[in-house]
């Protein structure tokens, strides 16, 4: 919508000395007319809504008006005085001149001109909208929102403003917020001179998310970089309580590539507590108030407009990516209209951090020591930094923290960052991965844990602790100073290789961190990883819950699964998010994951899980793997098991999964097994599944020609194969100086198998330490022409070296 004000405005002045401009009439170049913010909500108002996004319209007072503002009162020789020793080290040296130049501010009346200018502007929104329309007032700096420094939260922000009176005095302050003392700090040392900086201030129409929800979204993964997923953060109420840490928000990922394609590819769904909400207080201001347990319990977004948010960030950063000729994520703010629920983007900036740092540099932090575990929460970065705590619940102490103590507080806000800049970490109460304490800490490489609920408590003033961020999505707040290692790898000239390289990978919450490290794909997923530590109940437990004779265990169960009217949806969503995330990560490329092989002792240490499990005397050779899958007592739960696969590959189009059975003791099984799978969809060569099986039987050797009639492919597990080649226990420490998988059987036994496996057309890898561990072992593999070698992560670059120099023998 072009406005009669904006026409006449164009017609009478040039943009650069035109004290107010329309949404609609600044683009992405105006950030030296508008900010970042406003020419952002220009850009997309212009260029997006045509295709669909939902923008709310509004106006904005320009960079010449502020610079009109502050020259016809002669206010820059009285600045300039008065930061001529300023020094941002020195707190209270920051704080007095920033409460005198905003005094300053405040004390001189805008010109009559820009008043008036923005009355009219006013008056046009409440005619196309409300009398007395709500508007959101908010600043927008000429020096904000670019790829390398985001300025966020700078400058001040004023909510349900209503009437020309609240509009010019909120204006007014966004003016004085130039000079907050965040904002003097972060200038100085971002290199900013304080004077070559604006201020614009866009007046925009609220949307009523204090009737519905609001939050936060990522174009990318906010920690690790990986470029293919979408995060999106949502609570009850207006958005502020998000971006301020002041409440700990669901959170949601989404996988951009397969959503792209029209599958519905959400990756996970993590509940925040979303505690309270902040709504209108009549008149010109706002309250939180409590959100009901009911409320809290429930995930704030739908499916749909999950996914909707998700294709809208794409779209956003698609266009900015054009419009800058380079890769741009983007950190996108939404809100939902509770009157229309219609969901509409309020702020668009680049994100600052990942987008930044070198493509070619892997910077991997690794725990050696562990110790007593004091508090954990969402992880930030995946550094690991240790000091003394430093618990600070209020910024008039803030003088008190000393640099290199970790800082311990609710939540921060921009008037923490003075002292954020001196922490080697930072630990908060509230806030989820989008909050101010996770930007900032981010931005400054430092690592940090939201959200821990109890971080002021649980932790004491001058204690010695260690923050890791580096074992997946939860962080970690140990005791004592413990060791850890910081490498940095280059990635240049890596060798590519006849032999697939390939990752083992157990943990899905270190997938997209892991996928950095150049390698083929996945040649070992396990499932028995997500059931032990990401599930933890027997799955027998949740199909037939009201059995569960065990009354505590009955009740930490249904703690788990709370939300879930069929509780065996528990364990298919926790499996489908575990086995998206890895696959996703490494997509296209190849991922294979093996199904659950839990022995019975195992099971029956997960939850409910004694009622259902025998007591074996040898669980290693007893009731586990492919032998489970197809039996009367166990294959209602591997059915859980192939529900959540099909999600993966056919809702998620995941296909690059490849499922694989473990522990398959003769042919006749694995058609069994098969025909389990074809029950619930999944048949091979069905949307191009392949099945692989494992070779870690002597009947897998011998009879691999039968096996290969029935399975796609094979996967040499050579610790089993050892075992029970050589008929041994390697948890027995008498007979484990005997366990070698360089012996002269169990080489014969591979050498056997791949022979074969390649004469019946099918392709054979292994998954196991000895490649890495034993040059020697890994030469007879590549001499054999074995198809793939899979791998821990910390032996992929080093193996791949090693056998691109035996391929050129």
């Amino acid at each position: 919508m072009t406005n009669i004000l904006a026409i006449q405005q164009r017609t009478a002045s040039t943009k650069e000395k035109s004290l107010i401009l329309w949404f609609d009439e600044v683009g992405i170049n105006d950030i030296p007319l508008v900010g970042g913010k406003n020419a952002s909500l220009g850009e997309m108002i212009q260029q997006l809504t045509p295709k669909g996004i939902n923008i709310p319209n509004g106006f904005a007072t320009t960079a010449y008006a502020y610079r009109y503002f502050i020259k016809t009162a002669g206010l820059e020789t009285k600045l300039r005085q008065l930061f001529a020793d300023l020094d941002v080290e020195d707190i209270n040296n920051l704080q007095q001149r920033g409460k005198k130049a905003r005094s300053l501010i405040m004390n001189t009346p805008f010109p009559a001109e820009l008043e008036r200018a923005i009355t009219i502007s006013y008056e046009t929104l409440c005619y196309l909208y409300d009398r007395d329309t709500d508007v959101a007032v908010r600043s927008s700096a000429t020096a904000e929102d670019l790829p390398d420094a985001s300025f966020a939260g700078q400058q001040e922000t004023y909510l349900n403003i209503h009437g020309i009176k609240s509009v010019l005095k909120a204006a007014h302050k966004c003016f004085a917020s130039i000079f907050t003392d965040r904002a003097i700090s972060y200038r100085t040392i971002k290199g900013f001179d304080h004077f070559d900086v604006a201020l614009s201030v866009g007046i925009q129409k609220m949307v009523r998310s204090d009737l519905a929800t609001s939050g936060v979204m990522f174009s990318i993964d906010t920690e690790t970089g990986f470029k293919n997923a979408a995060l999106v953060t949502a609570a009850y109420g207006l958005g502020e309580n998000v971006v301020q840490g002041a409440v700990n928000p669901d959170e949601y990922l989404v996988f951009k590539p397969t959503l792209r394609e029209g599958f519905r590819t959400i990756l996970n769904k993590r509940l925040g507590s979303k505690a309270i909400k902040m709504v209108y207080d009549g008149g010109n201001s706002t309250k939180n108030v409590p959100v009901s347990e009911r409320k809290q319990q429930q995930f704030a977004l739908t499916d749909d407009e999950i996914l909707q948010l998700a294709q809208w960030a794409i779209m956003i950063e698609d266009h900015y990516s054009q419009v800058r000729g380079s890769y741009t994520p983007m950190d996108i703010e939404w809100a939902k209209d509770g009157l229309t629920d219609s969901l509409y983007i309020v702020q668009a900036r680049p994100e600052t951090v990942q987008s930044q740092k070198s493509s070619n540099m892997l910077h991997t932090y690794h725990l050696q020591d562990r110790g007593k575990v004091l508090v954990t929460g969402r992880a930030v970065g995946q550094a690991i930094a240790k000091g003394n705590v430093r618990i600070i619940l209020d910024t008039d102490k803030i003088e008190e923290f000393q640099a290199g103590e970790v800082l311990v507080t609710n939540k921060t806000d921009p008037d923490w960052e003075p002292i954020m800049k001196k922490a080697s970490a930072i630990v908060t109460n509230q806030g989820g991965r989008t909050c101010h304490a996770a930007i900032i800490a981010r931005e400054m490489g430092i690592p940090a844990i939201v959200g821990c609920e109890s971080a002021t408590k649980l932790l004491r003033n001058s204690s010695e602790v260690t923050v890791s961020c580096a074992e997946g999505e939860v962080g970690t707040v140990y005791e004592g100073l413990l060791q850890f290692e910081d490498r940095e790898t280059v990635l240049d000239d890596i060798p590519e290789t006849r032999t697939r390289i390939l990752m083992n990978v157990g943990n899905p919450e270190e997938a997209f961190r892991l996928s950095a490290i150049p390698c083929d794909g996945v040649g070992l997923a396990r499932l028995e990883f997500i059931i032990a530590n990401h599930i933890g109940v027997h799955p027998l437990a949740l199909l037939n819950f009201d059995e569960v004779a065990d009354e505590v265990e009955k009740a930490k169960i249904a703690e788990l699964t709370v939300g879930y009217e069929r509780k065996a949806d528990f364990f298919i969503d926790r499996l489908v998010y575990g086995i998206g995330a890895i696959a996703a990560a490494f997509y296209p490329k190849p991922v294979i994951v093996r199904m659950s092989d839990l022995k019975s002792n195992e099971y029956a240490n997960l939850l409910g899980g004694k009622q259902f499990e025998p007591d074996e005397e040898n669980p290693m050779i007893g009731w586990r793997g492919a032998s489970r899958y197809y039996h009367p007592k166990y294959r209602e739960a591997f059915g859980l098991e192939c529900v959540a696969l099909k999600r993966v590959r056919d809702m998620m189009g995941l296909a690059n999964v490849i499922p694989m059975i473990p522990f398959c003791r003769t042919p006749q099984e694995g058609e069994k097994v098969l025909a389990e799978m074809a029950k619930y969809g999944l048949e091979r060569g069905k949307n191009g599944l392949l099945v692989y099986v494992m070779c870690e039987l002597p009947s897998n050797v011998i009879l691999v020609e039968q096996f290969a009639q029935i399975f796609d492919g094979f996967s040499i597990g050579s610790n089993d194969l050892t075992q029970l080649v050589l008929g041994l226990d390697r948890d027995s420490a008498l007979v484990a100086d005997v366990f070698d998988e360089r012996h002269d059987a169990v080489r014969r036994m591979i050498q056997i198998a791949i022979t074969i496996a390649h004469e019946c057309g099918r392709k054979i890898g292994i998954c196991g330490q000895a490649p890495s561990d034993y040059p020697e072992f890994a030469q007879m593999l590549v001499e054999l022409g074995i198809d793939s070698i899979s791998l821990n992560p910390d032996s992929v670059l080093k193996t791949r070296f090693e056998v691109a120099k035996l391929e050129r023998l």
